[in-house]
């Protein structure tokens, strides 16, 4: 899931074992105090199929009042409701927001693997591999952060400042 913020110091994260499915963590991560969805500059939230899910398009526009744009498929029954929402993603708009996905979150996953050398993990057991993960997630916000009250931008900047560049 990936929620455009400009210099926000607002994010929500966990991690699952992979026999929890991403729609099951949507209402507890956007629920969260944390979360930025309340901003006025956050109109969507761009997820992966995962999250193909009618109640999370219901509760985005109504609870969060931002919409939810992933993968949608039409079906022979689709309802109208449905139907609304595939025709958005389908549209150009829609494919231009999903588009961002995958140069923003992709390579943002991947520039934290780098940055902390977290692929292949050296640790075994779900509470210590949450535990750097989370770490390393919280770490790289707090100096994009930083980047951005200091007016660094530059993402490989964080690099240096954790000594890793």
């Amino acid at each position: 899931m990936y929620s455009r913020q400009v210099c926000s110091t607002s994010i929500t994260a966990d991690v699952t074992t992979a026999n929890v499915p991403d729609n099951k963590m949507y209402i507890p991560l956007t629920s969260s105090p944390f979360s930025v969805f309340s901003l006025p500059y956050v109109l969507y939230i761009i997820a992966d199929p995962g999250y193909d899910d009618n109640n999370l398009y219901k509760y985005s526009k109504k609870v969060l009042g931002i919409d939810l744009v992933c993968p949608v498929e039409r079906y022979k029954s689709t309802s109208k409701e449905r139907l609304e929402i595939v025709c958005f993603y389908q549209s150009v708009l829609g494919q231009a927001i999903y588009s961002q996905r995958r140069i923003s979150i992709e390579p943002l996953i991947e520039h934290i693997k780098s940055i902390f050398r977290i692929c292949p993990l050296s640790v075994r057991g779900f509470n210590a591999v949450s535990a750097i993960v989370l770490l390393s997630v919280l770490l790289y916000q707090l100096m994009v952060y930083y980047n951005c009250t200091t007016k660094k931008i530059n993402p490989k900047s964080i690099k240096y400042m954790l000594g890793t560049g």
